[in-house]
């Protein structure tokens, strides 16, 4: 184990034990057998420290969200099979990184303030990567999305379904109920996403009637 991750595994055992704010770099290098010097010498700050957690995070939430992708794919799983297991694989492993932590609301509240820019531009990755999974999925099973959504209109209600069910769910407490409530949505929502039907075959048109001559008896 190099000696980042061995910091960033001590920055996770701090920072769930005490919070951001009563977090300090000193606890940081105890927890990870260094001096304050050596550590400094990786990170400069303990806001440094914040956000190299928040990136290590957000890597394996989607490293999880495409593996569930790839293996419900695999399966033979319908677009709401998809789609559900990525998002439940993303937000599982986001919520078992601060697993136990009493300061959830606090550690979700400061990586807005610390991190915003991570925020922003996770967010765009993780909706540019399921725009690709609709995409992919809707032309191997030749399905049409509901009200003709495009492919980044249906990704954007999906991700909608994560707020909607924060929402309910502060801090994604209690991570079962969240989860399920949010999978639910998810299927509900490709519920309406229909294999295409065939075309009917285009009618001919009748060829038209010749118009019959009358003809006059006794004439020649």
């Amino acid at each position: 184990m190099g000696p980042k991750t061995r910091i960033l595994d001590a920055t996770m055992l701090v920072f769930r034990r005490h919070g951001f704010r009563r977090s300090s770099i000193e606890q940081v290098a105890e927890a990870a057998g260094l001096t304050r010097q050596a550590l400094y010498h990786h990170f400069e700050s303990k806001e440094a420290l914040f956000r190299a957690v928040i990136e290590r995070i957000h890597e394996s939430a989607i490293a999880a969200e495409e593996a569930a992708v790839a293996e419900a794919e695999t399966a033979g799983g319908n677009l709401g099979d998809i789609l559900a297991a990525g998002m439940t694989a993303r937000m599982s492993t986001m919520i078992a990184s601060l697993d136990g932590s009493p300061h959830l609301e606090e550690l979700y509240s400061e990586h807005l303030v610390h991190a915003r820019d991570l925020y922003q531009t996770y967010a765009a990755r993780y909706a540019e990567r399921m725009v690709a999974t609709i995409a992919r999925t809707v032309r191997r099973q030749q399905l049409a999305l509901p009200q003709d959504l495009s492919p980044a209109e249906f990704a954007r209600l999906v991700e909608m379904s994560i707020y909607a069910a924060k929402s309910q769910y502060p801090a994604m407490q209690p991570a079962d109920a969240f989860l399920k409530d949010m999978a639910i949505m998810v299927r509900t929502l490709c519920a309406g996403a229909k294999p295409k039907s065939e075309k009917p075959p285009i009618k001919k048109a009748a060829p038209a009637k010749k118009p019959t001559r009358r003809t006059t008896g006794g004439q020649s």
